[in-house]
């Protein structure tokens, strides 16, 4: 019986809003009867979730707005999506990983599990560099942070709600690192301006330079330097984490760099060496247009080129040939251009500086222990994040920016800092994180947003801490009751109705009656 209301359920929230544009959309598509339920299963169930997801984090996009971004993903970039099983002869073609996504065959191939799915349709639908190559190294690095930390986050309302609570398993989690960063980045800049970075398609937009606009604006620019720099860095190692032929990559770049920086350490020898390339460019150049203006020399050339190319690679025509040496040729005029331009005092002195500020990035492959390297910048992040969770408490103003700021506390100190831990459990942040709620409490208290429970502050703090530790809904309904049992001092807490602690209140010999606002044995709500 309980199955057959789920299913009517599930028909009238899903059909009201997004079923007939999803069907619309899945009728154009081969997809079989399972991947159809499965679509259907998790809109059905981020319907259900989402309520519980916004009011937790706060910092998201609206349910509208994420469901509508599915559907168009699956319509725009997923023309073949395949379910199989476990140990199957099918699941051969993924190897040990739990689906395959192929952009350019705009295919999926995934286990039937609906957090892997969404995790794969989000995946398929992202831009594979979102930051301009100027920018060296993490133009890919850090667009893959960041994509990927997006692809988790799609999936987290599908995840870890279930229409009733709030469960975190971080072995579900595709990276532990990845969220954690990318949650970091929501809290500081808005999801809102993360989502524009992401899926923007007007790539003359320098997303890194408004971030870092934003950032500074925000937070100040030494601390906002500092955090950039770090999940530069971050974005890197952990690049090579993932991505085992990436050191490899990165210590022969370092080589090429290095042989550029001894070179313009004497200033003649790289002169005369540009000098050379000129030089070199412009007969090659000579050559070019000699050939282009003199038909036997171009059917030569046509002859050359054609007797050393695979097949599927042949020029078709002298006309093709032609026109790609035209294209050589502007290339070469650019380089040319580019040498001038390096050329000029100015210009030769930031050369020198950008070759050792690559240099700086490419030493990170000669890392001995990654893992050590990542856990002492993700650390080293973690402490510039909560610098800046400081002045997000100081800067708030109104009751509802204050609460909102309570609830992102909350949400940060329970995300898995590594597959043991939740961030509220690691030692070296414990100041930190304990110096935050209690401004937080503070601020709270005096815009009777929290209630103030004991005249002693470390008593007071006691009572209340317990707000960013619980895994309740919604904090609001969040309660406590003091007992004395003997000559000892206990804290009842209780979301709702439920009691789900008890447990002995420190230096409880040292409080007296007297000393607090409310009476024993009787519970009140925490928050006004």
């Amino acid at each position: 019986m309980r199955k057959k209301n789920n299913d009517n359920l599930l028909e009238k929230i899903v059909k009201k809003d997004y079923n007939n544009e999803l069907e619309k959309v899945l009728e154009k598509k081969y997809f079989d009867e399972n991947v159809k339920s499965i679509l259907l299963s998790i809109l059905y169930k981020i319907e259900t979730s989402y309520k519980d997801y916004k009011k937790v984090k706060q910092n998201v996009e609206t349910k509208e707005e994420l469901i509508e971004r599915i559907i168009e993903e699956i319509q725009n970039n997923c023309d073949e999506i395949k379910l199989i099983k476990p140990h199957s002869e099918e699941s051969k073609m993924i190897g040990n990983k739990t689906f395959l996504v192929e952009k350019n065959n705009k295919r999926i191939i995934c286990y039937h599990m609906e957090r892997k799915l969404l995790y794969s349709i989000s995946k398929i639908s992202k831009n594979e560099k979102i930051i301009k190559d100027n920018y060296f190294l993490i133009n890919e690095t850090l667009s893959n942070l960041i994509n990927v930390g997006d692809n988790i986050n799609t999936v987290e309302p599908l995840r870890d709600f279930n229409g009733y609570s709030w469960t975190t398993i971080p072995r579900e989690i595709e990276s532990i690192d990845h969220n954690l960063i990318y949650q970091n980045l929501i809290i500081l800049i808005g999801n809102k301006f993360l989502k524009n970075w992401i899926y923007n398609n007007e790539f003359i937009i320098d997303y890194m330079e408004l971030f870092k606009n934003r950032m500074e604006e925000t937070y100040g620019e030494e601390i906002a330097n500092k955090l950039i720099e770090v999940l530069k860095v971050l974005s890197i190692l952990i690049d090579m984490k993932f991505n085992s032929k990436k050191k490899t990559e990165l210590l022969n770049e370092k080589k090429k760099i290095e042989e550029q920086i001894q070179l313009v350490q004497d200033n003649e020898k790289f002169i005369d060496n540009m000098t050379n390339q000129k030089r070199k460019l412009a007969e090659e150049i000579r050559k070019i247009d000699e050939t282009i203006n003199n038909k036997s020399i171009l059917q030569e050339e046509y002859e050359k080129r054609n007797d050393n190319l695979p097949i599927e690679e042949k020029i078709f025509s002298i006309r093709i040939l032609s026109k790609q040496m035209i294209e050589e040729r502007e290339k070469k005029i650019e380089r040319i251009e580019k040498i001038n331009e390096l050329l000029k005092p100015q210009n030769f002195v930031k050369y020198k500086r950008k070759l050792r500020e690559k240099e700086k990035y490419l030493k990170l492959a000669n890392t001995k222990d990654l893992v050590k390297d990542i856990e002492k910048y993700k650390l080293e992040f973690q402490k510039i994040f909560l610098e800046c969770f400081k002045t997000k408490v100081e800067k708030a103003q109104t009751k509802q920016e204050i609460l909102t700021e309570i609830y992102e506390f909350r949400y940060y100190l329970l995300l898995p800092y590594n597959q043991n831990k939740n961030v509220n459990q690691i030692e070296k942040l414990e100041e930190k994180i304990e110096e935050i709620e209690k401004k937080l409490i503070q601020k709270a208290q005096k815009m009777k947003v929290l209630q103030i429970f004991s005249k002693k502050e470390e008593i007071d703090y006691q009572l209340v801490k317990n707000i960013f530790e619980t895994r309740s809904i919604n904090l609001e309904e969040v309660a406590i009751k003091l007992t004395k049992e003997k000559e000892e001092f206990f804290i009842h807490r209780f979301d709702g109705n439920s009691l789900e602690e008890k447990s002995e209140l420190n230096k409880s010999e040292n409080l007296k009656k007297k000393d607090l606002e409310i009476r024993l044995n009787k519970k009140v709500k925490i928050f006004y």
